[in-house]
């Protein structure tokens, strides 16, 4: 019992166990921290960008944490001085003065997360819309088509020893004109198709492996055969919805050869981890070969790219020709 004679606890044992805690949270979080290189901590979780457009979807990302955390910093010490400063302890008041409005700290909290909400979405608007942007003529053209439960690749080019044409061969009719307009002319193409049990020669990574040119400019054009998937490489920082009768595209510049990781990020049925895939990046000559190893293998032509297009697609791209 205090001295007072009221029956509160005393505080030592309280401070005591706080001081306690707080060590415990800082040994593990230093035993936790020991295999982590911090070369990658600016990253914030991202992988190493291997890609020109990369490192603008990276700065978008530090960004929005940078203010997410300034917006937190302030928010946890208002509270915490209210909960120091105010406490009943302290002003031995038993109720403290009620404040019933206070017009400047209302609007203040009313325009700061406008003006946050609004920088946050122009810097967004402004790198989506230059994601998205296609260019007139990119350097390869990769028709990636996704199916329950792996990928095919139809490479549209003009490979020797196939012959044909991107433009009118009815395995590609699911994709619309306005894409088709800027396949390079008489490509027979080749292509490549997984299941769920391939396996990287290399890496032993499961899944089909897409091989690209380093320093080229690739569009892939994202076609599905069934159900709405997402194509995902990795350390590309980027992802887009593969839609049954719905044609999506964006283009890359990778700028690091080596193997790595993709997946579907869409829930797509039952075996969706199983819809796995690696990407190569290889120097341009390498790349030629790999088309002509495809041929050599009889992978010529293209494989169906999809379900057709819905009406919407037809009006869509009707109205934007």
């Amino acid at each position: 019992m205090s001295p007072n004679g009221s029956d509160r606890s005393p505080r030592r044992p309280m401070r005591r166990k706080l001081l306690q805690a707080l060590t415990a949270g800082l040994v593990l979080a230093t035993a936790t921290g020991c295999s982590y290189n911090w070369e990658d901590f600016p990253r914030l979780g991202m992988p190493t960008p291997t890609t020109e457009e990369a490192p603008r979807i990276l700065s978008l990302w530090q960004g929005s944490w940078a203010a997410a955390l300034a917006v937190g910093v302030l928010v946890w010490g208002l509270i915490l001085w209210s909960a120091f400063f105010h406490r009943r302890s302290r002003t031995k008041v038993e109720v403290p003065p009620q404040t019933r409005y206070n017009m400047p700290i209302e609007a203040l909290y009313t325009v700061v997360p406008l003006i946050i909400v609004s920088v946050l979405f122009y810097f967004t608007a402004r790198d989506e819309s230059e994601l998205l942007s296609l260019k007139k003529k990119p350097d390869v053209t990769v028709n990636v088509v996704g199916f329950q439960w792996s990928w095919c690749f139809n490479y549209i080019e003009p490979v020797a020893g196939s012959t044909g044409d991107a433009k009118t061969s009815k395995e590609l009719d699911a994709i619309p004109d306005r894409f088709k307009k800027d396949f390079p002319a008489n490509a027979g193409g080749v292509y490549d198709c997984g299941t769920p049990g391939t396996r990287n020669p290399q890496t032993n990574n499961p899944g089909p492996t897409l091989w690209l040119p380093k320093g080229k400019t690739v569009r892939f054009v994202l076609t599905s055969r069934d159900v709405i998937h997402s194509f995902w490489v990795v350390p590309f920082l980027m992802k887009q919805d593969v839609i049954p009768g719905h044609t999506n595209a964006f283009e890359v510049t990778p700028n690091k050869e080596g193997t790595f990781l993709g997946k579907c990020a869409e829930l797509c049925g039952v075996d969706h981890s199983r819809m796995l895939f690696n990407v190569k990046v290889v120097s341009p000559e390498r790349y030629e070969q790999h088309l002509k190893d495809l041929v050599d293998k009889q992978q010529n032509g293209y494989v169906p790219a999809g379900i057709a297009q819905t009406s919407h697609e037809k009006n869509r791209e009707t109205n934007n020709l």
